[in-house]
């Protein structure tokens, strides 16, 4: 369920969104509002509520050399379900599936978080992760995503934390009830 979940934010989102640069689409658009690097977007029906972003730099290295890779949409949310009660989850979706039985390290300032992974997505492992990852990105400036595919590519992504407190918590005022 967890996946369903999460695979609609990301097509509700990437209609919304497009590469880099957040824009308006035009037909149809659930983004409510946009914090510097960070939008906000609510579902009704249930009723969901997301935080997310695109990195702003991106480095794919194997065998400790840059390569260049096919990569799709590259995202981390935090997402709010009232109904499921599941307030404040941390995700990272890397554009590619995720090598088996790996993780993704989660460098904001001086700590590190995991995220376990499954197919294309990754989570904390519990509520009590995603609130220290949330309250170290509220007080960070960064946070770098490593991770490595099933076909061995490593990869780093850079999330720019601008923003970010503003939009968690519009997000979590508008699915508190």
């Amino acid at each position: 369920m967890k996946n369903w979940l999460v695979g609609a934010l990301a097509i509700s989102t990437l209609t919304a969104i497009g590469g880099a640069a957040y824009a308006q689409d035009e037909e149809s658009t659930n983004r409510v509002n946009a914090e510097t690097d960070w939008s906000v977007f609510v579902e009704d029906d249930p009723t969901q509520c997301w935080v997310v972003s695109t990195p702003s730099e991106t480095v794919n290295t194997r065998d400790g050399r840059v390569v260049a890779v096919n990569r799709g949409e590259i995202l981390m949310f935090v997402s709010f379900w009232p109904s499921a009660e599941r307030l404040g989850e941390v995700s990272f979706t890397g554009g590619y599936p995720f090598a088996d039985g790996s993780t993704v390290s989660v460098d904001i300032g001086d700590t590190t978080f995991e995220l376990f992974t499954e197919g294309e997505m990754a989570w904390a492992a519990s509520g009590a992760d995603d609130q220290r990852i949330i309250t170290a990105m509220k007080r960070g400036a960064s946070a770098v995503l490593t991770a490595r595919s099933a076909r061995g590519t490593q990869t780093q992504d850079t999330f720019s934390l601008l923003g970010f407190t503003a939009a968690v918590e519009d997000a979590e005022t508008r699915c508190a009830g």
